[in-house]
């Protein structure tokens, strides 16, 4: 019974990793990250919800009359 050749197992791993990571560089480089945190300024702006424009009382179960 033939014996599993394995001379090329090396450079085929060493070459898929070279591959592997140049296109995950290629992948990373083409997003865009801003220079500086502090620096950009986003305005938030607060949408009103519905129970937050009227009063409303939540009761304690042992506060009602019974």
């Amino acid at each position: 019974m033939p014996q599993l050749d394995t001379t090329t197992w090396s450079i085929t791993i060493m070459s898929m990793i070279l591959t592997l990571f140049i296109l995950f560089q290629l992948k990373i480089s083409k997003n865009h990250y801003p220079h500086d945190a502090e620096a950009s300024t986003k305005l938030y702006y607060k949408t009103p919800t519905p129970w937050e424009k009227k009063w409303t009382k939540i009761y304690s179960p042992l506060s009602l009359p019974q």
